[in-house]
């Protein structure tokens, strides 16, 4: 599976603490994320992660075109509710609105990601499997 970690500046050390209590689980798993992120994901872990830009530099529109793909079967996004820039939640607003369209399941605070990644160790979220295009050679 494809996970996306994203996280507001005052919801970084939240996201690390979830990355490092269920490691375990993660490291079976692709993930990758906005810079900032997954850098302190990385140095906290060990894991592997693949870095987009940091979300003010565009990384937020890397995260969406890949839904669009359908190349993202989870996202782990922690918003800070009391940020209050209109733009970061329009930016929010459209990651939300493409995980809807596309079916693509998202979580936005600790107790939806941890139920979304035990279901993922369940197995719950397999059928995301079934719904990835098929790729091809040119």
């Amino acid at each position: 599976m494809n996970i996306v970690l994203m996280a507001d500046d005052r919801k970084k050390e939240l996201m690390t603490q979830l990355c490092t209590a269920y490691k375990s689980i993660l490291q079976q798993h692709e993930l990758s994320a906005t810079a900032a992120t997954g850098r302190r994901v990385m140095e906290a872990t060990g894991m592997n992660v693949s870095l987009f830009l940091s979300r003010k530099q565009g990384g937020h529109q890397q995260v969406d075109a890949r839904i669009a793909f359908n190349e993202i079967d989870l996202i782990l996004m922690f918003v800070d509710p009391n940020d209050g820039d209109s733009w970061e939640d329009q930016r929010v607003m459209r990651t939300l609105r493409l995980c809807d369209a596309y079916n693509v399941p998202v979580a936005t605070n600790l107790a939806s990601a941890e139920m979304m990644i035990l279901g993922l160790q369940r197995g719950d979220l397999d059928w995301r499997e079934m719904v990835k295009p098929k790729k091809t050679l040119r």
